[in-house]
Order: structure tokens, then sequence, then C-alpha cells
């Protein structure tokens, strides 16, 4: 899968300590990829439906690359079928 272009993605790499909870709303099937994170609150759009978890891998990859992380050290805790999703780092 082709990394998706987004502009002006931000530097979240002071979000990854390990252990730490990253709550993200999601819209699947957006027109394109987009990142923004405003007061506190982290929301993305991904061009992926909502099918059998592409979706959910997809914000995956884009959340890791606005942390500086591999996408190997997110994991979905809760929120699989729900657009509010909650990922746990767990790295040192």
């Amino acid at each position: 899968m082709a990394k998706p272009r987004i502009r002006n993605l931000p530097d979240l790499s002071h979000l990854a300590r390990s252990g730490a909870e990253i709550a993200v709303h999601v819209t699947p099937g957006a027109r394109q990829a987009a990142f923004s994170h405003k007061d506190g609150n982290l929301r993305i759009a991904v061009t992926v439906p909502p099918e059998d978890g592409k979706a959910n891998e997809a914000v995956r990859k884009l959340l890791a690359r606005a942390l500086r992380v591999a996408p190997s050290r997110l994991s979905l805790l809760r929120g699989h079928t729900s657009r509010d999703k909650l990922f746990v780092y767990s790295g040192s």
C-alpha cells in the first residue's frame, strides 16, 4: 500500500511514550487523506472504505507516521467498528 500524501503532517513524536493511549476520530472513505490536530483532538480521514479492517490499518499507518514510529508499535485497543478509536503505543 502506497503512503498517502498528507500536507502538513504534524509531528506528534512527543506522544510516543510507552503505554500511551491515543484517541482518534476517523473518517473513512474520504475524498483525500487528511490529518487534523486541534485542541488536543486528533482527527484522521482516510480514503480507504471501512471494510475488513482496511480503514483501521490505514489509520494506524498514518498515525505511526505522525508519531515517527513503526506501525507495529501501535495497536488498536478499542473502536474496531467505531469512528472513535483508541490506539496504544508499545515501545521504548
